[in-house]
């Protein structure tokens, strides 16, 4: 199951972990993306600066898949 997480505006992919409860800090989020965990839109992402917008899908491996909601 898909949970949406609502951001007030544009958030970059390590802000969005964080906000999403998915890590603690933003030094576990850059650590779960540069490993290659995490997927944009059903790519693999890693560069932690990734701009997300309405509607893109994230995936962590062994958290689940987040819909982004503004």
């Amino acid at each position: 199951m898909t949970q949406k997480i609502k951001v007030n505006s544009e958030i970059r992919l390590d802000q969005f972990l964080k906000w999403a409860n998915v890590t603690g800090s933003g030094g576990q989020s850059k650590m779960l993306i540069q490993s290659g965990l995490v997927k944009v839109n059903g790519i693999t992402e890693t560069r932690r600066g990734k701009k997300l917008k309405a509607n893109d899908r994230v995936e962590v491996d062994g958290a689940g898949s987040f819909l982004v909601v503004m």
